[in-house]
C-alpha cells in the first residue's frame, strides 16, 4: 500500500473517529449544538479525504471529473459546519459575511454539475502523471472554469467571517480562545486558498490537497474541544464536592432541597425534605401527591402560585402548611427559582424547604404581647383623659337631670303643656344621645379585639379621635386643628390602633406645651397625599421642641423627655405604625418653636 493511500485514509478515518465520538453527545443533549457542527465538519471532511484519494488515482478523465463534481458536496457541507462551530462557540462574527460567503459557494456548485465537467474545469483533456510523496498520483490536463473563481470568492468571505470572529473574541479578553481557535482555524483555510489559487490560476502542477489543510482545521477544533471537555470534568470534580458542601450546610441549616422536572411532572428530594412533608425514601413523588400533604385551607393558594410561578423564571417564595398525619400542623418556609429552556419555557423548578412551626407560634405569641401592650397603652392614654371625659359626660347627664324635674313640675299642672313636655323630652333624648355616644368610644379604645386591617377613612378616623381629645383640650386652654389636604384616600389598617396612635401623639404635644403662652397653644393635624403609595401624617406641635441629642432615641422604649413619663407611648405608636407597613419619625420644626412627628400609611388597594 502507498504512503499517499496510508496518508489519506488515516486523514478520513481520525476524521470519522472524531465524528463518532461528538454525534452522540449532541444526541443526548440536544443544546450542545457545537458537537453537532464538529460533527459534520470532521464527518465532511473525511469524505473530502476519500473524494481526494480517489482524484489522485484516478485512471481517466471521466473519472477524475466525476469525482471532482461529487467532492463540492463535503466541501460545502464542511463550509456551512465551519460557519456554524464558529459563530455557535465564538458567539461572534457578522452573520452577513458568512452568509455572503456560504451563499456564493452554493451558487457556484450547480455550474459544475450542469454547464462544464466540473466547477474546476470546463474540460479535462487527460492525466499526467507525477511522483508524489514516492508514490504515483495524476493531475489533471484541461481547461480551467472561470466559474470556480465564485467559489473562491465564497470560501474568502468565509474566512472573512472567522477573522472578524476572532478579533471579536480578543477585544472580550478571550484571548487565548481567539488565539487556539481563531487564528487556528485562519491560519488552515488562508493554506487551503492559498495552494488552491497557486495551483489553479498559476498553472503549477500539484495534486489536490484540500483534506490536510482540512485535518489541521479539524484538529484545532478537536484540541479547543478537548480542552472544554477538561475543563468541565474539573468543574464536575468541583461541582462534587460543592454539592457535598452544600449538602453539609443545609443539614446543618435544617433544610430539604428539591428538584422539579416540570415537563415530565417528577420531583428529586433529599431525605431532609422528604422528612418534612412526610414520605418515604422511596417514595415517586409529583405535585399532586405533594398538594396532598398541603392543608386544605392552603391548597388552591398553594395549587396556584406553584402554576403561576411555573409560567415565568426567577424566584419565588411562600409560606403554607402542611396536615401531618398526628392531627399536628407544620409550617414551612420555600424558596426557591424557575429555570427557563432555550425556548423561554418553564423547564426545571430548583428550592429549598425549612420548618419555621416554631418561628410561627413564637410570631403569634409576639402578636398577642403586642396586642396586649397596645392595649395597656390605651387604658393608660384613657386614664390620662379620664378627667376631662368625666365632665364631657357630666354636662348631659346634668341637662337629662334638670329637664327631667321641669317635666315632672309641668306634668302637677292640672292641664299640662304638652308640647312643652315634647321638647323637654327631645332635649333628654339628645343629651344621652351625646353621652352615650362619649361612653362608646372608650369602650371600643378599652376593649381587646382583635385586629381587624380594612379599608379606613382617615378623615373619619381623626374626627372620632378630636372628639375625645375636645374636652381634654379646652381644658388645657390648647386649639387643636385637623386639616386635610384635598382628597385622602381610604388607607389600610386597624382604627383602633390608629385612633391609639393619633391620641398618643396629640396628647404628647399637648404635653409638650404645657407652661407657654395661652395663645400660643396649637396642636395641627395635617393629612397629606404626596406619594402615590401612601399617605402621610404630621402631628406639629409648638412647645419647646426636641433636644438634639435625643431624636435618635424618642422611640426607644422607657425612653421619655417627660419628667412623669414612662417612655412607652411612642414606642407603642412606632409598633403599631410599622405593623400597618408605615414608618415614623419625629423632627424639630423648621423656623419656629416646637416639633413634628409625621408617619406613613400604605394607601388601600
Amino acid at each position: 500500500m502507498s504512503l499517499v493511500t496510508v496518508l489519506w485514509s488515516m486523514i478520513s478515518a481520525a476524521c470519522l473517529t472524531l465524528a463518532a465520538i461528538h454525534l452522540p453527545v449532541w444526541w443526548r443533549n440536544r443544546e450542545e449544538r457545537t458537537s453537532l457542527a464538529f460533527s459534520g465538519l470532521a464527518a465532511s471532511t473525511a469524505v473530502v479525504a476519500w473524494c481526494e484519494l480517489s482524484l489522485l488515482h484516478a485512471r481517466t478523465p471521466q473519472a477524475y471529473a466525476a469525482t471532482l463534481r461529487a467532492a463540492h458536496i463535503p466541501v460545502t457541507v464542511v463550509l456551512v459546519s465551519l460557519v456554524a462551530f464558529v459563530f455557535l462557540y465564538l458567539r461572534a462574527g457578522r452573520p452577513v459575511l458568512a452568509l455572503c460567503g456560504l451563499a456564493l459557494s452554493a451558487f457556484s456548485t450547480p455550474f459544475g454539475y450542469f454547464l462544464n465537467e466540473s466547477l474546476g474545469y470546463r474540460t479535462i483533456t487527460s492525466l499526467r502523471s507525477m511522483d508524489f510523496l514516492g508514490d504515483q498520483v495524476v493531475v489533471p490536463v484541461g481547461t480551467p472554469n472561470p466559474w470556480m473563481l465564485l467559489g473562491q470568492i465564497g470560501t474568502l468571505l468565509v474566512i472573512a467571517f472567522v477573522v472578524d470572529a476572532t478579533i471579536t473574541v480578543w477585544r472580550r479578553g478571550e484571548r487565548r480562545i481567539a488565539v487556539a481557535v481563531g487564528i487556528g482555524i485562519a491560519f488552515f483555510m488562508v493554506a487551503s486558498i492559498c495552494q488552491a489559487l497557486v495551483r489553479d490560476w498559476q498553472g503549477f502542477e500539484a495534486p489536490v490537497m484540500t483534506s490536510p489543510f482540512l485535518l489541521g482545521v479539524v484538529g484545532v477544533v478537536g484540541c479547543s474541544m478537548l480542552g472544554d471537555l477538561m475543563n468541565a470534568k474539573r468543574l464536575v470534580a468541583e461541582l462534587r464536592e460543592s454539592e457535598q458542601e452544600a449538602a453539609l450546610a443545609a443539614a446543618a441549616a435544617n433544610l430539604g432541597t428539591f428538584t422539579r422536572d416540570i415537563k415530565r411532572d417528577t420531583i428529586w428530594a433529599s431525605p431532609k425534605w422528604r422528612e418534612l412533608f412526610g414520605f418515604s425514601p422511596t417514595e415517586r413523588l409529583n405535585i399532586d401527591k405533594v398538594l396532598r400533604k398541603v392543608h386544605p385551607d392552603d391548597r388552591i393558594a398553594f395549587d396556584n402560585e406553584w402554576m403561576f410561578e411555573t409560567g415565568k423564571s426567577g424566584e419565588y417564595h411562600r409560606e403554607f402548611r402542611l396536615s401531618l398525619p398526628d392531627g399536628r400542623i407544620r409550617w414551612i418556609l420555600q424558596h426557591g427559582r424557575v429555570e427557563l429552556d432555550a425556548k423561554g419555557r418553564p423547564m426545571r423548578s430548583r428550592g429549598a424547604s425549612i420548618d419555621v412551626t416554631a418561628r410561627k407560634h413564637a410570631e403569634q405569641e409576639m402578636l398577642r404581647l403586642r396586642e396586649y401592650i397596645a392595649h395597656v397603652g390605651r387604658v393608660s392614654v384613657m386614664g390620662q383623659l379620664a378627667s376631662a371625659l368625666a365632665h364631657e359626660i357630666s354636662q348631659p347627664l346634668a341637662a337629662i337631670l334638670r329637664n327631667a324635674e321641669a317635666a315632672a313640675l309641668f306634668m302637677q299642672e292640672p292641664s299640662p303643656d304638652l308640647a312643652e313636655i315634647r321638647a323637654i323630652l327631645d332635649d333628654i333624648r339628645k343629651d344621652d344621645q351625646r353621652a352615650s355616644a362619649v361612653i362608646d368610644r372608650m369602650r371600643t379604645l378599652l376593649r381587646r379585639q382583635p385586629v381587624e386591617m380594612v379599608p379606613l377613612d382617615l378623615e373619619q378616623v381623626l374626627g372620632d379621635v378630636a372628639t375625645l381629645l375636645r374636652p381634654d383640650a379646652a381644658a388645657r386652654h390648647v386649639k387643636v386643628d385637623v386639616e386635610v389636604a384635598g382628597r385622602i384616600p381610604r388607607v389600610k389598617g386597624d382604627r383602633v390602633q390608629l385612633q391609639q396612635v393619633l391620641l398618643n401623639l396629640i396628647i404628647n404635644g399637648m404635653d409638650a406645651i404645657e407652661g407657654t403662652r395661652e395663645e400660643t397653644r396649637h396642636v395641627s393635624v395635617t393629612v397629606r397625599h404626596d406619594a402615590p403609595e401612601h399617605v402621610e401624617i404630621c402631628v406639629r406641635d409648638t412647645g419647646q421642641g426636641i433636644p438634639v441629642t435625643d431624636l435618635d432615641h424618642i422611640f426607644d422604649p422607657f425612653f421619655s423627655t417627660k419628667p412623669k413619663g414612662i417612655g412607652m407611648g411612642l414606642s407603642i405608636s412606632r409598633t403599631l405604625v410599622e405593623a400597618h407597613g408605615g414608618r415614623i419619625w419625629a423632627e424639630n420644626n423648621v423656623g419656629g418653636p416646637g416639633a413634628c412627628f409625621r408617619f406613613t400609611l400604605p394607601i388601600a388597594t
